[in-house]
């Protein structure tokens, strides 16, 4: 770190600043070439030798575009534990690598050269996988020799180019696109409710993918009905109420088709008063709600956390609820515990490691979900005709894993422990030690006795820590 900030006058500020970010840059550069480097020693095709490969295991796979190497596809689990973030983010790093020095090298030599960031060069390299080697080439060098100018300009340069590169690809992706018409409802981001930029607490985003006419129409429609909604309000009532305010309103009326065509046409309105309101029938809503006991009772003011939806306030609930059929659900005690002497993990125990844990257990995963994981047993089990114990499957030997963390640690060589009803303990192939628990990922270091079996650690952080202790 920088030392005597606090005292720098503004020229050494701007030469900090000047020197600094050379240095981020070659930071990155070198992280470039760690990734490729990572890539070149596990190259080999692990399939290769006596009895080939086994089920479900290891396997070469293509993660740039055409002409760059395949590699080992479950080596990446642990470099994603090194770098603190991700297999997703680090795979993409990995298929950004390969395709700028194999398919764009160009473009590579101007990033070595500090004169492109590498950010920008990734952007180019996801930009152009899907080109042949042969097309790709018009890219490379279109952005290297535009490498100087500001990402923006880059980064168009390079559409264009890649469109051009492959007319029918492009007009293909067009078609694709055309198609995909539908009405989705986006999935909070983390942070998204105190996000102080592009928060969004109090609503959910909804995409409308339409044709160009019927999104025009839709949104005339919406105008349509939102200056009637005006008309009816007073002057002062005008003053209170936002354009899009009123055209929420608007399109919450057009959800209700017969309620809309009443609302828009006056000869309808007496037959409208005189009718029974009706409303479409809905399914019930089942929400699983994280909400502490003095909240719940009212001691206190608070947020709950909805499985799927994330942080909310409480009195939110009931707009979100409001127009539902409500299917309470029991309250599931995190503390309880069950075993049985089969395999198969019970629902309510796979249930209550998923509340605990919140998802995958795998150290630094980003899955949030709960749906597509394998429930793997830490300490793995044995058949009870083979001398296994009884209750081998519980709350105390299950860790929720993607399908592809889950191969990793079955048959690259991780070790984990459950320590606890909420840690596990993972020691990867090559001695990297890390703590995973609901509070995310922590670094350990290892007390290993004389005959090197683990008595303990010791953490980076208290926080961990107090957990276990609890």
């Amino acid at each position: 770190m920088i030392s005597g900030i606090v005292d720098f006058d503004a020229s050494a500020v701007v030469a900090a600043s000047e020197a600094l970010e050379r240095e981020l840059r070659e930071h990155e550069v070198d992280v470039v070439r760690l990734v490729l480097q990572w890539a070149a020693v596990h190259s080999e095709d692990p399939g290769k030798g006596v009895g080939g490969g086994v089920a479900g295991g290891d396997r070469l796979m293509a993660l740039g575009g055409e002409g760059t190497p395949w590699v080992q596809e479950l080596c990446w689990a642990e470099l994603a534990i090194a770098r603190s973030t991700s297999l997703t983010a680090t795979r993409r790093l990995a298929a950004d690598s390969l395709d700028l020095a194999y398919r764009l090298p160009l473009v590579w030599q101007a990033v070595q050269d500090l004169r492109l960031p590498v950010w920008v060069a990734r952007k180019v390299a996801a930009m152009s996988r899907s080109l042949s080697k042969d097309a790709v080439a018009l890219v490379d060098v279109a952005v290297a020799a535009a490498a100087d100018q500001s990402p923006a300009r880059v980064i168009a340069i390079a559409e264009g180019k890649v469109i051009e590169a492959d007319l029918e690809a492009h007009r293909a992706r067009v078609a694709a696109d055309a198609a995909n018409l539908g009405v989705r409802v986006s999935r909070p981001r983390p942070g998204a409710a105190v996000d102080p930029v592009e928060g969004e607490p109090a609503t959910l985003r909804t995409t409308l993918k339409l044709p160009p006419g019927t999104t025009l129409g839709f949104v005339e429609t919406v105008e349509e009905v939102a200056d009637a909604l005006a008309a009816r309000l007073t002057a002062a009532q005008l003053e209170q109420v936002t354009r899009g305010e009123l055209q929420a309103q608007a399109v919450e009326l057009l959800s209700n088709p017969a309620a809309a065509a009443a609302f828009l046409d006056p000869t309808q309105a007496e037959e409208t008063q005189c009718a029974e309101p009706t409303q479409r029938k809905r399914g019930p809503a089942v929400v699983y709600v994280h909400l502490s006991d003095l909240v719940l009772g009212g001691a206190v003011a608070g947020v709950a956390r909805l499985e799927g939806i994330g942080p909310m306030l409480v009195e939110q609930l009931a707009e979100l609820l409001g127009h539902r059929e409500i299917a309470l659900q029991p309250v599931i005690d995190l503390n309880e515990t069950h075993a049985v002497n089969g395999y198969e993990h019970p629902a309510g125990v796979k249930h209550r490691t998923l509340l605990r844990m919140l998802g995958d257990v795998f150290p630094h995963s980003g899955n949030l979900g709960y749906r597509r994981l394998d429930h793997d047993h830490p300490r793995p089990w044995v058949p009870p005709d083979e001398s296994g114990p009884p209750g081998q499957t519980g709350d105390h030997n299950d860790a929720p894993l993607t399908r592809t963390y889950h191969r990793a640690k079955t048959h690259v060589g991780y070790h984990v422990d459950q320590i606890a009803l909420g840690a596990y303990r993972w020691v990867t192939p090559h001695g990297l030690a890390r703590m995973v628990t609901r509070h995310g990922t922590a670094r350990i270091n290892l007390i290993r006795g004389p005959d090197g079996d683990i008595i303990g650690e010791t953490y980076d952080g208290p926080r961990i820590e107090l957990h276990l202790r609890e």
